[in-house]
């Protein structure tokens, strides 16, 4: 069975609509069927009665010949054709992919992508700028599932608005060293761009092997021009591919006899560092600790600063991404704060955990951005777990741990209106006095000083205790193993049920792929 896809992708549509979805349709029946159509650069036009023929394919009159994607916007006229998209749907058979990540098919092709422009030095913050967290984020999502330098195969397409700095000395001025240094550690098979009103394809670059990867991977770029262009320069480009993933090793590595020096290998990346990090790609993931201690923060004057966590601390915590123990196959999806991890020893198939990235203690030294992406994590998982007939509770236990985990725990809806009274029965037993609270809507309604435990219910309750002494470390895991749940004492302690590497590999995939859907990050 042949393992090839078929792929279009478009420059800066600029509201021709009608022109280029005709051109698409054409090039789709004599060549096609096409599995998808990327548009990168500018698809919607500054000139408002210019996007008023999306209207015919908005209400159904006419009909998008293949599923299309899209970036984000570029310039502040640009945002308001955002606004409203609600999860990503504009229309049937067009979407807005999100500002960034890494988007797979059914078929296995990865196409990572990044919306929008560098943010200059000095500006403030907008939509359309991309900064280094973003980079991060995408970085992250490529690498996430590779326990070996000898796993990791790049990925098939990138797609970024924005020139990388470095490909042509004549478009440096308006490129992205962040694109640059993004292009040379996840390593794409093909890196379309637009915004330069121009096609322009220089012959393939081969990136040498390093720390993420043993094997010399080649990049074609292909910059392509504006729908309808006087000059008549390409703007549509159409490719067959067999995704990496299924390719041979010898395929990958085979060389062209036209290929030039990689454009980044002279670049000095030193300037986009961490504090007291090195960028040179010696660990999977970032360390963002240093980021987020100077990041500029928003709102009143009562948002505190993390302490200063030491280093040695998060070499050897467990749950830091930027550690070198930390266990990659257990990772389900990684967001710009947080990431999903199966549980250690899950309960069921669906115990997940929702942990920082960075290393923090608890949640109440959460700032007002980590919040928002925490509540995005939980609504998401609600609906996940409603699909599935199940109700969901949310618990963390700020005493004896020294990195933020929130336990994510689902039970059938039919026993709903048990949790609470297993919660109250278990704190009678262990002798516990719990507090209820509200909907759990801030950090500040967390505890600033001092352990803490804290569950949210699906009734929307919320417990709270600081009575820490002596308190029972699997206390959430006794109240979901109870008899009046799911009726698996043997299961408290999670050493007790534990799972071999398999195992674990394939709830994972099994969760990752129902909870796509839901997932935001992607």
């Amino acid at each position: 069975m042949d393992s090839k896809i078929k792929v279009l992708v478009c420059g800066d549509v600029r509201g021709r609509f009608k022109q280029m979805f005709q051109r698409v349709e054409s090039i789709n029946k004599k060549a096609g069927p096409f599995e998808i159509l990327l548009c990168v650069g500018d698809f919607f036009s500054t000139d408002e009665k210019q996007n008023e023929e999306l209207i015919a394919y908005r209400n159904g009159h006419k009909n998008i010949p293949v599923p299309t994607y899209i970036l984000g916007p570029n310039n502040e006229k640009s945002l308001e054709f955002y606004k409203d998209i609600e999860d990503g749907e504009i229309c049937s058979n067009l979407t807005y992919l999100g500002k960034r990540g890494l988007y797979t098919l059914s078929s296995g092709t990865k196409i990572a992508y990044l919306s929008g422009i560098e943010k200059p030095n000095g500006a403030k913050d907008e939509d359309y700028y991309f900064q280094l967290d973003d980079i991060e984020a995408v970085r992250n999502s490529c690498l996430v599932n590779k326990s070996s330098a000898c796993d990791y195969r790049g990925v098939d397409i990138l797609l970024t608005s924005q020139w990388p700095y470095g490909v042509a000395e004549e478009e440096n001025s308006n490129a992205s060293k962040l694109i640059a240094f993004l292009c040379r550690d996840i390593k794409p098979r093909y890196h379309f761009c637009g915004l330069s009103q121009k096609y322009y394809e220089p012959a393939p670059y081969r990136l040498k092997s390093d720390q993420i990867t043993q094997l010399e991977l080649c990049t074609r770029f292909i910059s392509l021009a504006d729908v309808g262009n006087s000059n008549k320069h390409k703007y549509i480009y159409a490719l067959s591919l067999t995704p990496v993933e299924k390719m041979r090793v010898l395929e990958l590595i085979q060389k062209t006899t036209n290929e030039t020096k990689c454009p980044f290998s002279d670049i000095d990346f030193r300037d986009l560092k961490l504090k007291g990090q090195e960028t040179e790609s010696k660990q999977y993931f970032f360390d963002m600790e240093g980021k987020n201690e100077n990041r500029k923060r928003k709102g009143n004057d009562h948002q505190h600063k993390r302490p200063k966590v030491q280093q040695w601390d998060q070499d050897i915590c467990w749950f830091c991404l930027s550690c070198p123990n930390v266990e990659k196959h257990l990772i389900i999806t990684i967001g710009s704060h947080f990431y999903l991890a199966l549980a250690k020893g899950p309960i069921n198939d669906y115990h997940i955990l929702i942990l920082s990235i960075t290393h923090i203690p608890c949640a109440a030294q959460l700032t007002e951005d980590d919040w928002k992406e925490l509540l995005r994590f939980k609504k998401a998982m609600r609906k996940f777990f409603k699909e599935q007939n199940q109700v969901v509770c949310f618990t963390e236990r700020n005493y004896k741990t020294s990195h933020l985990q929130i336990n994510v725990f689902g039970i059938d809806e039919g026993y709903a209106w048990k949790i609470q009274h297993a919660f109250e029965d278990k704190a009678e037993e262990f002798n516990l006095e719990f507090e209820t609270l509200p909907p759990l809507d801030s950090s500040q309604m967390l505890p600033q000083q001092g352990p803490y435990f804290v569950a949210e219910l699906p009734n929307e309750t919320t417990l709270i205790t600081r009575q820490m002494k002596h308190f029972p470390i699997h206390y959430a895991r006794d109240v979901f193993c109870s008899e009046n749940l799911l009726n698996c004492d043997e299961k408290v302690d999670w050493r007790a049920c534990k799972l071999d590497v398999e195992s674990e590999t394939s709830l994972v995939k099994n969760f990752r792929e129902n909870f796509a859907k839901f997932d935001f990050t992607s």
